[in-house]
């Protein structure tokens, strides 16, 4: 999945923090209090958006009500996991992120990877990955 270009980011940001599908308006509304764009603007990169599998849409009356195919948290997931193919040593490079996290980061890792354990059957697990906690 190719990355979001600057605008194409915004409008994303705006779809997700959205309570439900969204119009092309209100994205633009929401947009212009920092950046004024046309709606036609918004229309072509909501489109865009739409035929690169970013948004789902849906006809409603006159218009397309839009939403994200991907949550923000997947969207994030799959950015990490590109970044980390770009390694030949994938093991080095999360040592040196997890070094780098703060004491809530580093907990919610912890959290995750318990989560992750619990529900994946041990014979499923990659051999390099221990019982223990980090």
């Amino acid at each position: 999945m190719e990355r979001l270009g600057d605008l194409e980011a915004e409008v994303m940001d705006q779809v997700w923090a959205a309570r439900g599908p969204v119009a092309v308006r209100g994205v633009r509304d929401a947009l212009h209090r920092t950046r004024p764009l046309a709606y036609t603007t918004v229309m072509t990169v909501m489109d865009r958006l739409f035929h690169k599998g970013w948004l789902v849409r849906e006809h409603v009356g006159r218009s397309y009500q839009y939403r994200p195919a991907l949550s923000r948290g997947e969207y994030t997931a799959r950015m990490m996991r590109d970044v980390l193919s770009t390694t030949d040593d994938r093991g080095l490079a999360l040592l040196h992120f997890v070094d780098t996290m703060d004491p809530a980061e580093y907990e919610a890792l912890q959290e995750a990877l318990r989560w992750h354990q619990s529900r994946t059957p041990r014979a499923a697990r990659s051999p390099r990955v221990e019982d223990e906690t980090l």
